[in-house]
């Protein structure tokens, strides 16, 4: 049994958007993530999605790309990306009780594995897209999605967390972050992240050990879409 992390899927199974503008490791990528994920996942392992499944805007246009999550080997618990319009942040428990037995959705919740308990939200860095004043207010609101996922695993007795998130715990330049506070406050073992494309953007947060705590780049493109191995 083991737990292993992988971001950024961009699957377009049933819309006409390709990744190959951003980089041509992105040609065939869905082959090379079912390649390498049956070659390294098996059934009894555990696998958290960190969000951007899918380029379809709801669950009709996403229904192939999530039908290719489900075929692959293992337990499959999905974090929702800033792409993920399918997604209504509201209905959470709906998309777990239309899915059950074959996905499972991070929000407002937390999963098992083993003693530790796998918690996270979609997160927020600043990346100058919006006003800094309407970017507070998404970081602050996804802060309380993770202290909800946090406190009802402490709540039930955890006291190892592994925290996924979307986006990277700290904007560019930033040494820590609500979020990085955050995970210091629960001891939070290690945080996994995706979000960062390109060779330029695979530096912009944390990679490594800060302040005790591992911190794990899952991006796709980074991993040329080999699935990271978290816990054993």
């Amino acid at each position: 049994m083991a737990l292993y992390g992988m971001g950024d899927f961009h699957l377009a199974f049933s819309v006409d958007k390709s990744m190959e503008v951003f980089d041509p490791i992105w040609k065939d990528h869905e082959k090379k993530i079912e390649r390498n994920w049956r070659r390294y996942v098996k059934e009894t392992d555990t696998a958290v999605l960190t969000g951007d499944h899918s380029w379809g805007r709801n669950l009709e246009e996403c229904r192939e790309d999530l039908e290719f999550i489900m075929g692959l080997p293992g337990r499959k618990i999905l974090l929702r990306g800033n792409h993920d319009m399918f997604w209504d942040a509201k209905k959470t428990d709906r998309l777990n009780k239309q899915f059950q037995g074959r996905l499972e959705f991070l929000q407002n919740n937390f999963y098992a594995y083993g003693e530790y308990a796998l918690v996270g939200t979609k997160g927020c860095c600043y990346e100058g897209k919006d006003s800094y004043e309407h970017f507070e207010k998404i970081r602050d609101r996804e802060l309380q999605r993770l202290r909800i996922s946090l406190e009802g695993a402490a709540a039930a007795g955890f006291g190892k967390f592994v925290l996924f998130l979307h986006y990277p715990p700290t904007s560019i330049g930033e040494q820590e972050s609500p979020f990085t506070m955050l995970a210091e406050k629960y001891g939070v073992s290690k945080v996994v992240y995706s979000h960062c494309h390109g060779r330029e953007r695979f530096d912009d947060s944390f990679k490594g050990y800060v302040n005790g705590i591992e911190y794990k780049l899952v991006s796709g493109d980074y991993l040329n879409f080999r699935p990271e191995k978290i816990l054993d």
